[in-house]
């Protein structure tokens, strides 16, 4: 059985930072390509951050670049997005994804197994 479990959500100021985990199983980790989408209150779905399998070649969307690093961890089976800089709109529930293929997606269909989230709130 797929699974995937968020955590290192919580509450933050603006500027500060969080390390967001996801702990994979059920599947061959290092072969499929993660990501981490979140959701604001009131609003759709955002693709975040991609890493492909393998090399682990990684994308960010534009409103974190510079700002949010995913790595991965192929021996611990775990991805990570660390968060710098936080901003009050960076609130959201982040959930981390698998995807189907080696490659990653913006796109929500392209992902087949979705963590429960953790709620990452920026207040001051």
């Amino acid at each position: 059985e797929v699974q995937l479990v968020e955590s290192g959500g919580g509450l933050v100021q603006p500027g500060g930072s969080l390390r967001l985990s996801c702990a994979a199983s059920g599947f061959t980790f290092s072969s499929y390509a993660m990501s981490w989408v979140r959701q604001a209150p009131g609003k759709g779905r955002e693709w975040v951050s991609g890493i492909n399998s393998g090399l682990g070649s990684t994308s960010y969307a534009d409103s974190v670049k510079g700002r949010f690093t995913i790595s991965r961890d192929n021996a611990k089976n775990t991805l990570y997005l660390q968060m710098n800089s936080l901003k009050a709109e960076d609130t959201a529930v982040y959930y981390c994804a698998k995807s189907h293929t080696a490659w990653y997606s913006h796109y929500d269909y392209e992902y087949d197994y979705w963590g429960q989230g953790t709620q990452v709130t920026v207040s001051s």
